[in-house]
């Protein structure tokens, strides 16, 4: 649900600043908003662990990492902290950079 709305936010930006000069100051002056940051951090996070656990069954549906239960929840483990480490790199992006 959240990817939905997401799709849609980031879609209103891009459209708002390549539509002119103007526009592109407006969402820039948007990013500094900490709601805004929040939200954009949030729909970041949330495309982050969607795309890793998305990686994780493609390996899966090739055969690899499900010979066994253990293994099963081995491979979701490893997939939980690269998508933890990815969103600690989304947040220095939003809220530091």
């Amino acid at each position: 649900m959240i990817l939905f709305f997401s799709v849609a936010i980031f879609l209103w930006l891009l459209e708002g600043s390549l539509s002119s000069e103007q526009g592109f100051e407006e969402v820039k002056a948007l990013f500094a908003n900490p709601l805004c940051q929040f939200i954009i951090w949030g729909s970041l996070a949330a495309l982050a662990y969607h795309a890793v656990m998305g990686v994780r069954h493609l390996i899966m549906d090739l055969g690899f990492g499900e010979d066994s239960f253990e293994t099963g929840r081995a491979t979701a483990w490893v997939a939980v902290v690269v998508a933890a480490v990815i969103i600690v790199l989304i947040t220095g992006w939003v809220f530091l950079w």
